[in-house]
């Protein structure tokens, strides 16, 4: 039986839909811009081979957890896919890829900066990287699944240090997706009132992860729980693209290397 982390949330559990459908219109998104050969880095539980596979030549995926990358290996036999802890990217030959898609992932990697210039030295010349991670501006507690988490600023300016054109923009919604996201920060302000010592920002992350986790999933079911078609009827369609990263819950970036 699969067990699912809030941190990968699926498209199996109900009260995951709204955070499954924003991490889905990344890849939405990213389908205008794919060509050639695409290298995905984190691809999780499948939903850039399954969205993207089909408008690219060939499709190789990354991933840190062995057991997610037989599956699918086995589902997708004519996709590529290995096991790799990154950076760097230490297998994959430089100048191979036309495109590099990486959701998610940035906010996990100790040495942010290494991470875009192994993208940029995979990258064919004229190819493109396309990156998401939440914009810390809407974050409603402190991940300790995560690194860090960045500004729309923050990051274009780490961007600009490796890339040769940055288009930074967003991923928002419209007011189905805001109302979500308003019931959520006002749910979760309800628990952190707890926290009067500050101690999600006090204690080391590996101590916080276990009643994040359970905390985290007891919210998502109330708010389905309490919202119920709300929580259900959102699709990718109701999150946009924006043209600022400021007014995105996730920052949405199109990296190009000349």
């Amino acid at each position: 039986m699969a067990t699912y982390t809030t941190e990968i949330a699926s498209d199996k559990l109900v009260s995951d839909n709204p955070i499954h459908q924003r991490l889905l219109k990344a890849y939405i998104a990213a389908k205008p811009l794919v060509n050639g050969d695409l290298l995905e880095i984190g691809c999780g539980e499948g939903r850039g081979v399954e969205v993207l596979s089909d408008l690219v030549r060939s499709y190789h995926g990354l991933d840190k957890i062995g057991e997610v990358i037989d599956k699918l290996q086995q589902k997708f036999p004519q996709a590529k896919f290995e096991q790799a802890v990154i950076p760097p990217l230490g297998t994959v030959p430089s100048e191979h890829y036309d495109t590099v898609v990486s959701f998610q992932v940035i906010e996990h990697i100790q040495e942010d900066k290494v991470f875009l210039e192994e993208i940029y030295r995979v990258l064919k010349p004229g190819g493109k990287a396309i990156i998401s991670t939440p914009n810390i501006r809407h974050t409603l507690s402190r991940n300790p699944w995560h690194i860090r988490e960045y500004t729309g600023t923050e990051l274009v300016q780490l961007c600009e240090q490796v890339f040769d054109k940055v288009n930074a923009k967003g991923i928002g919604g419209n007011d189905k997706v805001w109302s979500y996201h308003e019931a959520n920060r006002k749910s979760v302000n309800k628990i952190m009132r707890f926290d009067i010592f500050d101690l999600q920002h006090r204690l080391p992350a590996s101590i916080l992860r276990m009643p994040y986790e359970l905390l985290n999933r007891v919210n998502r079911n109330k708010l389905h729980k309490q919202g119920g078609n709300t929580v259900t009827d959102i699709t990718h369609e109701d999150y946009l693209v924006v043209d600022h990263p400021d007014k995105g819950l996730d920052l949405f970036y199109v990296l190009e290397k000349k």
